[in-house]
């Protein structure tokens, strides 16, 4: 083949692929359509509280099939200069981890100064390993951070993705004001910056401290974790406090039905801090979001996130979710897996509910705060459908749908007994009703 034949090859070849949307690793398309992508927004490092090096655990994500990473350590942004001593990042990570650091990328790149019990390591920020494990079109790093805060005894914990810097916690009176005052300082840095952020509050059954009327009246906030795979965030509640589905059943209808408030959308996460395999820790791999857009940039993905074209998953994957406001039908296209089945609830609540809610009686004096009782036809099953493409058409007197998505596999590492994998849709159909 001549060399002009060969260019013409190539030139048909690129436009078929660019006519198709497709993305080559080394060539952006101009007319991209929208796709799925995977990531995880609250993931913990050496930085913090996690167990590793900043680059393993991006790397650990990078090569599990991940398309975006946030790590999400405390109060921090993994910014600046910072050294760690040698001895205690191994016994907090084990005795192999600065050897493993060395084996993956080298000791031109770890650095270490002084020896024996005196020897530190570098932690590197962000802005300086990120060109290590990026890859355009395939692995992005978001900045972020989780803003620790505490009020009324109990942890308020928000995360805050694609920061520019540090957001110190504000505090507050009650968590209601701490979760707000967090917040506005996201909204403000983000007005100052022009920057897109996304602010999600965290496992909201952590010590019990949130409650499901707290969340309904912080009205600003509409992103929370539905899903957290840290295995001490109270997933299912107990006897005296609902679960985290619960949680957002009640918080909606509340919003909906008495504040006239746009819904939150559920988002999961590893939350991980854990990667040496230790029992009853929080492991990566358990909780994710899948995000669909044109592009894989911070920007384009919390515009997605914040217009909820998103799903939660502990482990199922879906490859399509529609909602036609036309018809008023919900449709679900389910990733196949193997002989697994799956069985999709469709979820919501109805429009002539009672959402007066009463006061918790719990059986015993207990850690936390206490969400209040409300009528079981708040989060009804109004549909169970098996198999792969489900769908659920509206009656008319609902205030919103979402949907739940079970498989009959577990999770290859559950954070919980008798867990199966999962997928939870955000809530469609509502609407706010017109100023008076």
């Amino acid at each position: 083949m001549s060399l002009s034949r060969f260019r013409l090859s190539r030139l048909l070849f690129c436009l078929f692929l660019s006519a198709a949307g497709i993305a080559r690793a080394d060539e952006i398309v101009p007319n991209a359509a929208p796709r799925w992508w995977k990531g995880n927004i609250h993931t913990h490092t050496f930085w913090s509280d996690g167990n590793d090096f900043p680059e393993m655990v991006a790397e650990w994500y990078r090569s599990h099939g991940y398309n975006f990473l946030a790590l999400t350590d405390h109060n921090v942004l993994g910014q600046g200069i910072r050294w760690r001593d040698a001895a205690g990042l191994r016994k907090k990570g084990g005795p192999d981890v600065i050897a493993n650091y060395l084996a993956r990328f080298g000791p031109a790149w770890v650095e270490t100064r002084g020896d024996g019990k005196k020897q530190e390591v570098r932690l590197k920020p962000l802005d300086e390993f990120r060109a290590l494990v990026e890859e355009r079109g395939r692995f992005l790093m978001i900045p972020a951070e989780e803003i620790s805060d505490k009020a009324e005894g109990g942890p308020v914990h928000m995360n805050a993705t694609n920061l520019l810097g540090v957001v110190p916690p504000v505090g507050g009176a009650t968590v209601r004001e701490a979760i707000a005052n967090n917040f506005r300082a996201v909204h403000e840095q983000a007005e100052r910056s022009g920057r897109e952020i996304l602010v999600h509050l965290n496992h909201p059954n952590y010590h019990y401290a949130v409650t499901a009327e707290d969340i309904a009246h912080i009205v600003l906030e509409r992103h929370f974790e539905v899903y957290n795979g840290h295995p001490g965030t109270n997933q299912h509640g107990d006897h005296d406090h609902p679960s985290t589905e619960r949680v957002w059943d009640i918080a909606n209808t509340i919003r909906l039905a008495d504040l006239n408030a746009a819904p939150l959308f559920g988002v999961a996460t590893d939350d991980s801090h854990d990667y040496h395999g230790k029992p009853n820790a929080s492991h990566p791999g358990r909780g994710w979001i899948v995000v669909r857009t044109t592009h894989l940039t911070p920007e384009y993905l919390v515009r997605a996130i914040k217009a909820g074209d998103f799903y939660a998953s502990s482990g199922v994957t879906l490859d399509d979710v529609r909602y036609d406001a036309d018809s008023r039908r919900l449709e679900l296209s389910i990733a196949a897996d193997d002989d697994a089945t799956f069985t999709t609830a469709f979820i919501g609540t109805r429009r002539d509910v009672d959402a007066t809610g009463k006061p918790a009686e719990p059986t015993g004096k207990k850690e936390g705060r206490y969400t209040q009782q409300y009528s079981e036809r708040i989060g009804e099953v109004f549909a169970t459908v098996e198999g792969l493409h489900p769908s659920y058409t509206f009656t008319g007197d609902e205030l919103y749908v979402r949907a739940v998505v079970t498989s009959s596999r577990p999770p290859a590492d559950p954070s919980f007994d008798d867990q199966r994998q999962q997928a939870w849709t955000q809530p469609v159909g509502w609407s706010l009703r017109a100023a008076r």
